[in-house]
């Protein structure tokens, strides 16, 4: 069973996996085996204005180390192996990740996540839950602050 991983599953390294994956999409199969041509095409894509401030983040970790980079992605070694090598290197690879969606999301849904995860939705809000103890008042609060979703959310 082949299991291929997409940002919505990734988990680790969700935005690293989709950055190149986005990198080896916009590339023919003769320059994906090319190092050269792979650390020009990163250097192309990180270069687009209409990345996200995600992917622009992840560029930035990136840019120093194209090379290293590239090796792996010219022996065709999957995104996610790529992400997990360069993240032995620098561990805030990793840690980017995108934001929960949740302004679709309804009440029973969002009782399903974690309060780390409806701490980091807060967080990305600039809001922070004071004196919330119980999981219920972390929910009030996402649901409270819905008006100021980040315009990466929407």
């Amino acid at each position: 069973m082949l299991m291929i991983a997409t940002p919505a599953f990734a988990g680790d390294c969700e935005v690293c996996i989709k950055v190149i994956d986005d990198v080896r999409e916009n590339m023919t199969k003769t320059e994906s085996k090319d190092k050269p041509s792979i650390e020009a095409a990163l250097g192309k894509y990180c270069k687009k204005k209409d990345n996200g401030p995600r992917e622009r983040k992840i560029c930035y970790y990136i840019d120093p180390i194209k090379r290293d980079v590239a090796h792996p992605i010219s022996l065709g070694m999957p995104s996610k192996k790529v992400c997990e090598r360069m993240n032995k290197s620098n561990p805030e690879i990793c840690t980017v990740k995108f934001p929960v969606k949740t302004e679709k999301m309804e009440k029973k849904d969002i009782k399903k996540l974690r309060v780390k995860q409806l701490k980091a939705i807060l967080a990305d809000r600039g809001v922070e839950c004071n004196g919330c103890l119980e999981k219920d008042e972390f929910i009030a609060m996402v649901q409270a602050t819905e008006h100021l979703a980040s315009i990466d959310e929407l």
